[in-house]
């Protein structure tokens, strides 16, 4: 007679949208491996996590064709168990267990140690930056904050993570070291809002006093700063970023919109012309600086006017970076209270024309690089070229250096200089010098 063998679980953990889940999944995906479960990252597994996105429509619909794709392979026996947790699950738990009813347990954005116990695991408080990282091994996301105070009128950040709470300086400089310990060059600082840093722990912002620890952790190479606020910036991050060459010259700060109604509407506590007096403050500081934006179009109440002086001024400002988004009406965010009044067409329609300035913008900028070097950090291999990025470039959102691999060798995870040679409206081709 057969006995039957026990099958050992394998656990597959799917994240959905932004860097905060991908660091979200490498923490979890780090405790279960602390407790000798075996886990992988979008492989097959028997057992599935659906680390979910609830931002926007498109994220939510994405995450809930990912949850109902598993749930089918549940009922035909593929995987034996499917939990989703993450940020639709914080935000829309009730709704999820009456639709869905077919998946084991849901959870939200702060219920880890429940989860874990669901997948037969203790939560271990002594693992500070113990992750799974599921990056290129020369860079990781290193998350400073959780939540956010501001009230923006458009964002649902609050409502699945709660108020802004910063992680010790000192627990952020030992999990730099243990990343750098693994191979990790460059950082990637990411939170709903850096420059609100410290504020709860130190009652001051602490951005730039966290940049002066971190700079100092041996085999760090990059710092790179993800989600500035234009409101209350610490102008003292611009003397470190000045002074310290391991924080890139590099500012991600989503504007949003430049037209005053609009702002005002969209609660900024900001307006064009100190927007645009911070903008020229930035470029004076560090005239090497290269900011990344993010805009909003169709958002309630936008007119025809407000567009123009939004196309106008991206015209003016020249970014060197900028993506731009239609407006998602959420529920339960002050906006919703706003008739979603600019047509999907239009909405879609502006979005085109402010990319479609914007890469001619990028393209004059990216002309200017021919026959420049720079040093650049290669990340992978796609087919026939090797793929950096300089330190003006984030990955995944950002222009990218393309290096023939027929021609020339370029290892992985290490810097090269590079001399470009060509360049498109996104991305620059070069060989090594």
């Amino acid at each position: 007679m057969r006995t039957k063998t026990l099958k050992k679980n394998k656990i597959n953990v799917v994240t959905l949208g932004c860097s905060k889940n991908v660091y979200d999944s490498e923490v979890l995906m780090g405790q279960l491996k602390a407790n000798d479960k075996e886990v992988v990252h979008e492989e097959e597994g028997n057992i599935v996590v659906i680390n979910t996105c609830g931002f926007i429509a498109n994220a939510k619909e994405e995450s809930v064709n990912t949850i109902l794709e598993y749930v089918q392979k549940k009922e035909d026996g593929v995987v034996d168990k499917v939990f989703v947790t993450g940020c639709l699950s914080e935000r829309y738990k009730p709704d999820l267990q009456k639709e869905i009813p077919n998946v084991d347990e849901y959870f939200g954005t702060s219920e880890l140690p429940g989860l874990l116990k669901a997948l037969g695991a203790d939560y271990k408080h002594e693992l500070i930056g113990e992750r799974l990282t599921t990056t290129p091994k020369n860079y990781a996301y290193l998350k400073i904050a959780e939540g956010c105070d501001r009230p923006c009128s458009f964002c649902a950040i609050p409502l699945m993570r709660g108020k802004h709470k910063s992680t010790p300086l000192e627990d952020l400089v030992t999990e730099a070291e243990k990343l750098a310990a693994k191979g990790v060059k460059e950082l990637i600082l990411i939170a709903q809002d850096l420059t609100y840093y410290g504020l709860d722990l130190y009652k001051k912002r602490n951005l730039a006093e966290l940049l002066e620890a971190l700079v100092k952790v041996e085999g760090i190479e990059w710092i790179r700063l993800h989600y500035a606020f234009p409101a209350g910036f610490p102008m003292d991050v611009l003397d470190v970023m000045n002074r310290e060459p391991k924080v890139c010259n590099y500012l991600d700060i989503p504007l949003q919109h430049i037209s005053d109604s609009i702002l005002k509407s969209m609660r900024r506590g900001t307006t064009e012309a100190k927007t645009t007096k911070l903008l020229k403050e930035f470029r004076a500081a560090v005239p090497e600086m290269t900011i990344r934006t993010t805009l909003i179009v169709g958002y309630p109440g936008e007119t025809e006017e407000d567009f123009e002086i939004l196309k106008n001024w991206v015209v003016a400002m020249r970014f060197e970076r900028l993506g731009c988004f239609t407006y998602s009406h959420e529920e339960n965010t002050h906006a919703y209270s706003l008739i979603d009044d600019v047509p999907e067409e239009t909405k879609q329609e502006r979005a085109n024309i402010i990319m479609e300035i914007q890469s001619q913008i990028s393209w004059e900028l990216n002309q200017k690089k021919v026959g420049e070097v720079f040093r650049c950090i290669i990340d992978r291999k796609e087919g026939n070229y090797f793929i950096g990025r300089t330190e003006f470039d984030s990955p995944d959102v950002d222009n990218e250096v393309l290096i023939d691999a027929t021609k020339h060798y370029v290892k992985q995870g290490e810097f090269v200089n590079i001399k470009i040679t060509e360049a498109a409206d996104f991305d620059l081709y070069g060989e090594p010098v």
